[in-house]
């Protein structure tokens, strides 16, 4: 039995589900998202509560019950919510700047390093070593935070990089000085 899946998803005040077929779009305060689901699922919306079943008690099946039932949610979340990931920029000189769209990042090259947000995807900078990145869809946000991330990971001897706020970095010891 699937915990997951067998939940149903409630529609907050504000947000509209409409379900084609295979095709979902949810509609709320903060925009518009749309998935196209497998069809071995269905999807129904009655009463202001989405429920999300399946045909068969087949392997596939179950995995796939659970896994659109949490896109589902994450798509109603994110129209009414929305996401955000914090990113901490930790190095002597390194820091970000807002250009327009895009990120300006000092990170200790011979260069600074731009990043331009992709459709549906905000920047913030409310300090020069925090970023925030958010937007309606968790997968783009994630995804952009961790591109981030990547262009330079924080290494474990003195910590310096970008890492996620909550993110613990383990430190190791150094070389042992000559006695």
């Amino acid at each position: 039995m699937s915990r997951v899946g067998n939940a149903p998803i409630p529609i907050p005040d504000g947000v509209e589900v409409t379900v084609d077929g295979t095709r979902v779009t949810v509609k709320g305060p903060k925009g518009t998202l749309e998935r196209t689901f497998h069809e071995r699922v269905t999807i129904e919306v009655t009463d202001g509560v989405a429920t999300v079943k399946r045909p068969d008690d087949s392997r596939e099946s179950k995995a796939l019950h659970g896994l659109s039932r949490a896109l589902l949610a994450n798509m109603v979340a994110g129209v009414s919510q929305g996401y955000r990931k914090e990113l901490q920029i930790i190095g002597v000189g390194y820091r970000a700047a807002l250009k327009g769209k895009s990120l300006e990042l000092q990170l200790g090259f011979s260069h600074p390093v731009s990043y331009t947000a992709p459709e549906g995807v905000d920047f913030e900078v409310p300090e020069p070593t925090k970023v925030i990145v958010s937007g309606i869809d968790k997968e783009k946000v994630g995804q952009v935070a961790a591109e981030i991330r990547k262009l330079r990971p924080p290494e474990p001897y003195k910590g310096k990089g970008i890492r996620y706020v909550d993110e613990y970095v383990r430190r190791k010891a150094g070389k042992a000085g000559k006695r």
